[in-house]
């Protein structure tokens, strides 16, 4: 078959999103987040394949702001509805689409491409590398006690709907947003995604609920949630489904849990997406009741390694010769001298030095935001240290103090 590949007009995008939710199991979008799904896309930034009048092939890119370590935000690619019709397999639409993407995101001036992978193992041959987790939890809190820190007792909690605590609830994100790497500070618009509260996405539960923690009049934290009633012949057996969960300090993120373990008629809270570094798991008195599981999140792409590596602070000063193997963007190829210091001043240039280590792009990627050690990749085989001691270098010099985690599907 002959498909056409071209960049997106805004009077295409229904048929874009048509295909999208076809390739996704046909179940269209609920109304509401259609809607906001329309309002955030950027048209001019996505691309799709034709089969004459009917699009078969789906590829996005938000334009994203992106904590890297070191707190600085950089110009990020947001990958987002990537699809082929079932009845364009193995025909190259998506190696297609991939490599108009990636070319278009260099030619913006963007060093880094992100995106949540539908199936962890399309990726990986265009260049990504999982650089992210996601931790999920059910708490059984009929065994399970919590034990707050000092100062707990002084956090007033508080009802409020999502829409009014809106703004203070942002307020909290953008916050903490700063000092983790892998968070996108969110463009106007985004805003709307945490209150986005379709029927379809409850899973039997109540509407989005919303309790905020506050200390001298100052909102520190917020809690959105779900319950979702149940009972059996022993009596009520609810739970309560955690959407998001954040705090400025200890006593107000204290206070959040404690309060989502005392819900009336539950046994449960459980969350589907807290970073692998969650301090609750420093709070409760048996983690082997809280049912904790780790799966992959955000997956990064180096678009433009001296950039990217020049972009990101270091926990450790760092002078090494990278040699970079990347096929797909041949302009990443080769051997890079990545020199830092603990001030923020980081230098990536080409070099024809001897290499030191050498490792994929699609490994770089998975060790750029801190989350995955080079030691890690190196005991994988996925690195190969050339140089004795450089990889221990390296693998300080790239780490962070917290995990990086992404709040929020795109």
């Amino acid at each position: 078959m002959t498909t056409e590949l071209r960049a997106l007009s805004a009077a295409e995008w229904d048929a874009w999103f048509g295909c999208l939710e076809l390739a996704f199991g046909g179940v269209p979008f609920a109304p509401e987040s259609r809607e906001m799904c329309a309002a955030l896309a950027e048209p001019e930034r996505s691309v799709a394949h034709w089969d004459g009048a009917d699009c078969v092939g789906t590829a996005g890119a938000y334009s994203f702001r992106l904590t890297v370590p070191g707190g600085a935000v950089v110009p990020a690619a947001g990958v987002t509805g990537v699809s082929v019709s079932t009845t364009h397999r193995r025909q190259g639409l998506l190696t297609s689409m991939m490599r108009r993407q990636l070319d278009d995101v260099r030619s913006w001036g963007e060093p880094l491409a992100v995106l949540l992978a539908s199936e962890p193992e399309i990726y990986g041959r265009f260049g990504y590398g999982a650089a992210t987790a996601e931790m999920s939890l059910r708490i059984d809190t009929s065994r399970v006690r919590l034990t707050p820190p000092p100062g707990t007792d002084g956090v007033r909690v508080r009802r409020s709907s999502p829409e009014q605590a809106l703004d203070a609830c942002e307020a909290v994100y953008g916050r903490l947003a700063a000092a983790r790497p892998g968070t996108p500070l969110r463009r106007p618009g985004w805003e709307r995604i945490p209150v986005n509260d379709p029927e379809s996405g409850r899973h039997g539960g109540s509407p989005l609920q919303c309790v905020l923690a506050e200390r001298d009049g100052e909102v520190t934290g917020y809690v959105t949630y779900h319950l979702r009633p149940a009972w059996d012949d022993a009596g009520p057996k609810g739970t309560v489904a955690v959407r998001d969960l954040a705090a400025l300090d200890p006593a107000s993120y204290a206070a959040l849990w404690r309060f989502l373990f005392g819900v009336d008629l539950t046994s449960a809270v459980e969350c589907h997406n807290r970073p692998a570094d969650d301090a609750v798991l420093r709070l409760v008195s048996d983690v082997r009741r809280c049912e904790v599981r780790l799966r992959d999140g955000m997956y990064v792409r180096l678009v433009e390694v001296g950039a990217a590596l020049e972009a990101r602070g270091y926990r450790a000063p760092v002078d090494v010769v990278l040699d970079v193997e990347d096929a797909f963007c041949p302009w990443n190829e080769g051997r890079w001298r990545l020199t830092a210091d603990t001030k923020g001043a980081a230098t990536c240039r080409r070099t024809d030095d001897e290499a030191e280590l050498a490792l994929s792009v699609s490994s770089l990627g998975s060790a750029y935001l801190g989350g995955v050690s080079l030691t890690t990749l190196a005991s994988a085989g996925l690195v190969r240290e050339l140089r004795a001691g450089a990889l221990s270098e390296a693998a300080l010099a790239f780490s962070t103090d917290v995990q990086p985690w992404c709040p929020h599907g795109f």
